[in-house]
């Protein structure tokens, strides 16, 4: 059941990752303008400007958040499985739940912070025409 959960999100995370390249890929990927012109050619009135380009993109920001989200939610559930490994009793069981809880709650931490990290690269790539990168 843990492993369906991990599969799902790991898929989330990928399904995202590839949206946000597509995104902001570069002109010569899509056509003139690229997606973001393409954003800014369909964008009304009363909307933001800054949807795909830049460090203060709605994009970026919705990333940013769902990822905070995500490590928020492994450290508290890395203090849950603390807290249940400290009243288990010694009882195997308990402990072995507890042990699986901290497990899944550093996985899920890696996770975000991997996934936080693939984002920068390739918003970063994708906005600097993918001729360089700052390593």
């Amino acid at each position: 059941m843990i492993k369906e959960y991990v599969s799902k999100i790991t898929i989330g995370l990928l399904t995202i990752g590839f949206g946000v390249a597509l995104a902001t890929a570069p002109v010569s990927a899509l056509g003139e303008g690229g997606a973001p012109a393409g954003i800014n050619a369909a964008r009304g009135d009363n909307t933001p400007s800054n949807l795909a380009n830049g460090d203060s993109s709605i994009v970026r920001r919705a990333i940013n958040i769902m990822l905070f989200g995500v490590g928020v939610l492994s450290v508290v559930m890395l203090i849950f499985g603390g807290f249940r490994y400290v009243i288990s009793g010694g009882k195997k069981e308990s402990v072995t739940n507890a042990k699986n809880t901290i497990l899944y709650a550093i996985i899920g931490l890696l996770i975000a912070v991997f996934a936080y990290a693939i984002i920068n690269f390739i918003l970063g790539a994708a906005l600097s025409g993918g001729s360089t990168t700052n390593v």
